[in-house]
């Protein structure tokens, strides 16, 4: 027996005006989520209503943990993602790209993504970043170092007392003032610094010029948000006795994974957005089963960046091709491989077009059985929603590997 965990990020929604009452997933003809929903339905509870609702807690929950006792802040395991360890006495955090509106005083959160910068430029801007003189005299004073990345994503450590950091994900004000929402706590006055050196020193950057020719928004300043120390999980093979690999593009997941004891290959194109490798994640994650793994998750970003955006449109194309370039494919292989399988989807937690944020509504999800197909039907929030609601995600675990608690 195999196992297939398909996660299409933040893709549940509201009922929203626009598509008459209906939500995203209503909305978008999906024949390959109406074959798994022909088996059986059910809801989840991903974010414990004590811990902000995100995919750092969704995803803890969704490989079996317990979030109320092992989640100690989102960076530590998008640090892991990055293979960056980290010391008892220091703490990590996302440092986002992003791209300011305006003046850094008085500006707005223009994009929390630096316009969706992705690759070579987003590796040099943060490159060099670090080695301008000014910006590093502030590191120094920090005590921080820097991780660059390829992404808009990367990682930054500090030794650091337990007083706490407060700070806000930049993806919860789009489109706001900036000035409001700077770094408190813990480190503010250098978090502060920092931020602003960073959006004079990068304005100036040959990579931004060009990307303003090129009629994109620059990725002109950094963010900090997401604190958090080193992370310990239990190991996924140990707990399930099943072996695994999960496949994203995002460094959290794959931290996740790979604290939980899972192998969490880096796909060549795969970037996070709907732009992405979607064959290539695929390959990987059927190449992984084929190789001896029993269990694999297969995740899919875009609905939750395009939710962030308020892109309606995206968010439809995004789980469109989910359905079509990942979901139909997977089936279509393990139906040809000739071997009993079971296949879980569903969304990490809702992600609203209305707010632009996370909800922690209880997720929904749907699980096919090879054995056992049933008759296809949509699959949507409401299906779900008079269901009963598992409160932990060892229990949404265990059904799916068909254990006894």
């Amino acid at each position: 027996m195999k196992y297939v965990l398909i996660v299409g990020d933040g893709m549940a929604d509201l009922p929203i005006d626009a598509l008459n009452g209906k939500t995203p997933l209503e909305a978008v003809a999906a024949p390959g989520m109406a074959r798994i929903a022909g088996g059986e339905l059910g809801r989840v509870r991903t974010c414990p209503e004590s811990l902000p609702a995100g995919s750092d807690v969704a995803f803890l929950t969704l490989l079996g943990h317990e979030p109320v006792k092992c989640y100690k802040g989102r960076s530590p395991l998008e640090a892991a993602g990055e293979q960056v360890e980290l010391k008892e006495d220091e703490v990590s955090f996302r440092m986002n790209l992003i791209s300011v509106g305006g003046e850094y005083d008085g500006g707005s959160m223009a994009s929390y993504n630096g316009d969706g910068i992705d690759g070579p430029d987003a590796f040099e801007l943060v490159s060099d970043l670090i080695h301008d003189p000014e910006f590093a005299e502030i590191m120094k004073k920090a005590r921080m170092t820097i991780t660059p990345t390829p992404t808009f994503r990367h990682i930054a450590v500090v030794k650091a007392s337990d007083e706490p950091f407060l700070l806000t994900p930049p993806h919860d004000i789009a489109g706001q003032v900036i000035d409001g929402y700077q770094p408190r706590g813990q480190l503010a006055n250098e978090l502060h610094a920092l931020q602003k050196r960073a959006h004079e020193f990068l304005c100036g950057h040959p990579v931004n010029r060009r990307r303003v020719k090129e009629g994109l928004l620059m990725a002109n300043g950094v963010w900090f948000w997401g604190a958090g120390r080193a992370t310990i999980l239990e190991d996924f093979t140990e707990k399930y006795q099943k072996t695994g690999s999960a496949v994203s593009a995002v460094p959290l997941v794959r931290g996740i994974a790979w604290l939980s004891g899972l192998k969490a290959p880096r796909i060549d194109g795969a970037t996070g957005t709907l732009e992405t490798n979607y064959e290539g994640k695929v390959e990987a994650a059927l190449n992984a089963l084929k190789s001896g793994d029993d269990f694999v998750l297969l995740h899919l970003e875009a609905p939750d960046d395009l939710s962030h955006l308020g892109d309606l449109e995206g968010k439809m194309e995004s789980i469109r091709r989910l359905d079509e370039r990942m979901i139909q494919p997977v089936m279509k292989a393990m139906d040809d491989m000739e071997e009993d399988y079971r296949l879980l989807l569903m969304p990490d937690h809702y992600t609203l077009l209305s707010t632009c944020t996370h909800d922690g509504t209880p997720a929904p999800f749907a699980i096919y059985d090879s054995r056992m197909p049933g008759t296809p039907r949509p699959f949507t929030e409401a299906a779900c929603s008079n269901l009963p609601i598992l409160e932990s995600g060892d229990q949404l675990m265990r059904l799916f590997l068909e254990e006894d608690e």
